[in-house]
């Protein structure tokens, strides 16, 4: 039962390290490129030609994504190229490549963070505005208010009372 039991978690454990292992094919090019950015955000690359699987650029990183094709600016130790570009206004996720020297080609990929705009087959278009048209004409004064005429004054009535009909006494 032990035995069994631990011949079990040394297949489980082997399966484990395999497929967290990278997994890089034999002409695949180890590179690096910012994996996110902001709208119009600054996106960097950077490959290490004398390490491993680098490879020594032949041309600029290019995508759909970049406001212009990302050039290879910096060098360094190992054979290091860099380079910086500026990420296009619109969210998604595109694919950035460029040539190397031995005729492999580089390839990743990049999120440009944000919600994308819909589809435009479903943005509403907004009416059309008429043109406004120009005339020779003056325009006309604003109106003057009338002035508003005073009401008639009230004629006083005198009461009927006392003086026209006595004080109410016999006399």
């Amino acid at each position: 039962m032990v035995k069994k039991t631990l011949i079990g978690l040394m297949v489980a454990s082997a399966a484990t390290l395999s497929l967290s292992a990278p997994a890089h094919a034999a002409g695949e090019v180890w590179w690096g490129l910012t994996a996110q950015v902001e709208p119009g955000g600054r996106i960097d690359a950077e490959v290490h030609a004398g390490l491993g699987n680098g490879c020594t650029p032949r041309g600029p990183v290019t995508s759909a994504g970049f406001a212009a094709p990302l050039a290879w600016t910096e060098g360094g130790n190992f054979g290091r190229y860099g380079g910086h570009t500026t990420a296009i206004k619109r969210p998604g996720t595109y694919t950035a490549s460029f040539p190397c020297s031995d005729g492999r080609k580089a390839t990743g990929s990049f999120t440009i963070t944000g919600t994308p705009p819909p589809p435009s087959s479903t943005t509403p278009k907004p009416p059309p505005t008429k043109p406004t048209t120009t005339t020779s004409a003056k325009p006309k004064p604003p109106a003057t208010p009338k002035p508003a005429t005073p009401a008639k004054p009230q004629v006083a009535v005198k009461p009927a009372g006392a003086p026209q009909t006595g004080d109410g006494s016999l006399g």
